[in-house]
């Protein structure tokens, strides 16, 4: 009988002492046939990446296997030697990794990375090793390969090194590949790409593969076996239809019924008609260093854009990346000067005011940033970050702090966590903290760029709940930036559609998802993976 193309068997995995848990991974087995493709799901801490982790041999520092083995086509890696193990990695078993701006050497072209596989484990001459460096870059489908290869990541879009990550885990043709997360930053038609590409590169070359998400729409679209972990231990598993249809431990069904329906799911209770915002003919044009070309090339980001917010409503603006949705955030809240229109809120002209009034007006509009990491100070304790604030505005401190200790609470995190450092959380967690200081200052116009990108169904339909409930509660008008088509279709009462920095389309949700005008728009939707998944509309959140 042929072995599975791997075997984890019992695997158990032992955290540092002092941790929060004994085990990172608990008796977890996984079989995975040639050909096959397992998605293996669940939140933030469940294990997905560790199991990943452990099976290429690059767990962290501390953290170890205790119990168990892993068998690649029979052969345990874990009896292996770290020099025989680099001779597997790459060679016979490869990994795509969550995060390629990341993971891809910022100071080496494309092409050079690419061509190390070939480097270490052939003899093939250099010029042998480019001309299969570029095969590899058109089967993956990346535009001009002969340019992209003496590129630099910087140069690329997401979905172009994420492209060159896969090119770089097939140069030695393995026999399975792992992808942690490789669509979770993507918008909805690179992401549809994406995962068209390694179906395809699956069934050409016979590869198994273990593919890690949180996202059950990509699982539904794609997945033969499911695996489900929680904290470490693999909770159920079976064939994907019985999995999505007819799920057995609770914990999946959870995960399932928080995915969110493609469909308009808010109603507001009134019809809003007093805009808060108003936005007219809003420009900005980006130029283009000459230092660097001979000559500047302008690009415009945002053109013409006029859009109106209702006071208590919330606004989504899709696109796909580059479309200008966070280049028109940041010009709200003047991060960015534009170069024509006007953004008026509540009739005062923003555009029109000195950094001082602007100062005035900032505790009226608060913004959640795409990248949370970036936008938190890494020397300031969370807590001290989110009441920072309100005791610039006059807030005594101790007050200050004990709204940061509720907003804690509201966004899911504990308390005792304001003690923490930024670094100190994952990206979810961090991601909660920049809403926590957002709604501090408890602002009338919220601005969320890409807020919930990084969250798991689960959590991710908390904070949607909670936003929500500030809308009701406190007549917050939200400016709501994503490429979640499920997440805009729940949350958002009204939807602007952008494509190249123009808005193509807008109306109210139901409109926009019920029955799409612009053919951009149509390919957006057709582009979500899983489109039938999500339970029908319970009672709108709030």
């Amino acid at each position: 009988m042929t072995p599975p193309a791997l075997e984890i068997a019992g695997l158990t995995v032992a955290l540092p002492p002092g941790s929060d848990r004994l085990y990172a991974l608990h008796d977890v087995s996984l079989t995975l046939s040639a050909g096959e493709m397992l998605c293996v799901v669940g939140e933030s801490g469940s294990g997905k990446s560790m199991t990943a982790a452990a099976v290429m041999r690059l767990l962290p520092p501390g953290v170890e296997g205790v119990a168990g083995a892993i068998r690649l086509a029979g052969r345990d890696l874990l009896s292996l030697s770290e020099p025989e193990m680099r001779r597997v990695r790459g060679a016979q078993i490869a990994m795509i990794f969550q995060e390629p701006m990341t993971a891809l050497n910022p100071l080496r072209t494309i092409g050079d990375q690419i061509g190390e596989g070939f480097r270490i484990h052939t003899d093939l001459p250099r010029p042998e090793i480019r001309s299969r460096t570029l095969a590899l870059l058109d089967e993956v489908r990346i535009p001009d390969p002969a340019a992209t290869i003496d590129a630099y990541p910087h140069a690329l879009s997401g979905g172009q090194r994420q492209r060159a990550m896969i090119a770089m885990a097939l140069a030695l043709q393995p026999a399975v590949l792992i992808a942690d997360e490789p669509t979770t930053a993507l918008d909805v038609t690179t992401q549809a790409q994406i995962l068209a590409l390694i179906q395809d590169l699956r069934a050409r070359r016979g590869m198994a593969v273990l593919f890690i998400t949180h996202d059950f729409g990509v699982v539904a679209q794609i997945a033969d076996r499911i695996a489900v972990m929680q904290d470490g231990i693999v909770v159920e598993q079976g064939q994907a239809a019985d999995i999505l249809d007819n799920p057995q431990h609770p914990y999946t069904k959870i995960l399932i019924a928080a995915v969110p329906p493609l469909v308009a799911e808010y109603q507001p209770s009134a019809a809003p008609d007093t805009p808060i915002l108003v936005l007219e003919g809003v420009s900005k044009t980006y130029g283009t260093s000459r230092r660097f070309r001979k000559a500047g090339r302008l690009v415009r980001a945002v053109a013409d854009v006029s859009l109106t917010l209702p006071r208590g409503s919330t606004l989504g603006i899709v696109g796909e990346s580059g479309s200008g949705k966070s280049t028109l955030a940041r010009c709200i809240v003047r991060l960015l000067d534009t170069d024509a229109g006007s953004i008026r809120l509540d009739g005062i002209d923003l555009t029109q005011l000195s950094r001082r009034a602007m100062r005035d007006q900032a505790p009226r509009v608060q913004m959640v940033f795409q990248d949370p990491y970036a936008s938190l100070n890494p020397r300031r304790r969370a807590g001290e970050l989110v009441a920072q604030g309100p005791m610039v505005h006059g807030t005594p401190r101790a007050e200050a702090m004990e709204q940061a200790r509720q907003l804690f609470v509201s966004v899911g995190l504990p308390p005792q966590s304001m003690q923490r450092f930024p670094h100190e959380f994952s990206g979810g967690q961090r991601q909660r903290i920049g809403l926590a200081r957002a709604l501090a200052l408890r602002p009338e116009l919220l601005v969320a760029d890409e807020a919930v990108s990084a969250l798991d169904v689960s959590v991710q339909a908390q904070v949607l709940q909670l936003l929500a409930g500030l809308r009701e509660s406190l007549g917050l008008s939200v400016l709501f930036i994503t490429h979640d088509l499920r997440v805009a279709a729940r949350i958002c009462d009204r939807i602007a559609v952008m494509r190249d920095g123009v808005v193509v389309e807008q109306g109210t949700a139901a409109q926009v998802f019920g029955a799409p005008s612009h053919d951009y728009t149509k390919a957006l939707l057709a582009s979500v993976p899983g489109r039938k998944l999500g339970a029908p509309p319970q009672t709108p959140p709030g």
